[in-house]
């Protein structure tokens, strides 16, 4: 089940620059910030209410090829994705599938902040990148009920 929209992702090049100017925008200096290695990625995330705006940047070291260096090139820094919580991903991935839409991946992955996620190609989703994401402690909780 679809629980609610997590972040709205902004592709950055320059991520100290950008946080200095989301920062001031948002009142908050102290962004969570980390490396999302399977995604050649750096991310600061700032909440704002139950979601939160994500500032991804290309690691520098693997920047060319990457799908963020791709996006800059052709689009220019903006609106990446839109990241959606779900309770269990892999019964969504099947559920989506079974209705047509496809994914960029046969099976979740890491993500940042210890979550399994996927994504939707744009093809299927009216060109908008979404992103499905399970906490991890929603494994748990399953576990436990």
């Amino acid at each position: 089940m679809i629980k609610r929209i997590a972040h709205v992702a902004i592709a950055v090049k320059d991520l100290g620059l950008s946080k200095e100017l989301f920062s001031r925008l948002l009142q908050n200096d102290l962004p969570r910030t980390e490396r999302v290695e399977q995604q050649h990625a750096t991310v600061s995330f700032y909440p704002i209410g139950e979601s939160s705006v994500e500032l991804v940047e290309a690691r520098s070291s693997s920047g060319a090829g990457s799908a963020i260096t791709d996006f800059i090139e052709k689009r220019g820094e903006g609106v990446h994705h839109i990241c959606l919580e779900v309770d269990d991903i892999q019964q969504e991935m099947d559920r989506l599938q079974k209705l047509g839409f496809q994914f960029t991946s046969t099976a979740p992955f890491a993500g940042g902040a210890g979550c399994r996620v996927a994504f939707m190609h744009p093809k299927s989703t009216n060109g908008v990148l979404i992103e499905l994401s399970e906490p991890e402690n929603s494994k748990k909780e399953r576990v436990d009920r």
